[in-house]
This record gives structure tokens, C-alpha cells and sequence, in this order.
């Protein structure tokens, strides 16, 4: 089941791709169903709070009408970072699955999930998908290096 939403994340970072922004995709999951979607638009938008996994727990709660998603899963091909993570827990997210782990040391994401904050904990697993999550990143540095060298 995991393979199909983090799918449907790796979909949503490649629209992030597309519109120039850096490739991140999430989708928080209640009952098996999807009832968020979010996509980083922080560029297009210059809001820093325009992370994917922070507009896939926005539109989850409109959706649900309810701060609250007990019970929810949330799907991101690149590990959160600690804004996200902070979100995740505030919103009582049960399981985090991501893709690629961010290279620059994010244990203190992985503590911040396991540090009774909040008085809720949540698991997080990574490497769904690694493989795929990372190389859609990767490419998306490389192409914008290479248009930095052209210039």
C-alpha cells in the first residue's frame, strides 16, 4: 500500500519539477484514501512556509475540518525538515514514510518525532521509494547547475 502513495508523491514532486521549483511531493492518507496533496511552491509563491508537506496537511484539514488527523499517514519523497515535522506532530500525524533522507542531517527530525512533544509521538520510516525520491532531486540540482554555468 505504501508504494502506491508515496507514487502519487514522487507524481506531485514532478509538477514541483515542472514549475521550477525543488522537487517535493507529499499526500497525507486517512483509511487508505488520500485526502491531501501538496507540492513545494515556495518559490512561485516566495512564502517559506510553502513546503509540501505543510500543503498536504492544509488541504487534509479542510477536508476533514478538523486540526486534528488521528490516525493519518503522511507520504514525502524527501524527509522533513523540522518546520514540517513540527506540523506533522501538531497536527497528530501517526506515520511519517519518506523517500530520500536529506543528506545534510536530519536526525533532529527523526528526534523531534520521537521526543513526546506535544504529548504525541510518530513513527517515521524512511527509504520508500529512496531510490526514485533522491534521483528526482538530484537531476533537478544538476539541470539548475548546469543553466547557472551557462549563464
Amino acid at each position: 500500500m505504501q508504494l502506491k502513495f508515496m507514487r502519487e508523491a514522487l507524481r506531485l514532486a514532478q509538477k514541483a519539477k515542472a514549475a521550477g521549483e525543488v522537487p517535493i511531493g507529499a499526500v497525507v492518507v486517512v483509511g487508505g484514501k488520500i485526502v491531501g496533496r501538496g507540492y513545494n511552491l515556495r518559490t512561485k509563491l516566495q512564502m517559506a512556509t510553502q513546503h509540501a508537506e505543510i500543503r498536504a496537511i492544509d488541504r487534509a484539514c479542510r477536508k476533514l475540518r478538523s486540526w486534528r488527523l488521528e490516525g493519518a499517514e503522511i507520504y514525502v519523497t524527501l524527509e522533513p525538515c523540522p518546520m514540517c515535522m513540527g506540523a506533522i506532530l501538531n497536527a497528530r500525524i501517526e506515520r511519517v514514510y519518506f523517500g530520500a533522507y536529506e543528506q545534510k542531517g536530519r536526525s533532529l527530525t527523526r528526534e523531534l518525532a520521537s521526543a513526546n512533544l506535544l504529548n504525541h509521538t510518530v513513527e517515521v520510516e524512511g527509504g520508500v521509494l529512496e531510490e526514485e525520491c533522491a534521483q528526482v532531486l538530484t537531476s533537478f540540482f544538476s539541470e539548475m547547475r548546469a543553466r547557472e554555468k551557462m549563464k
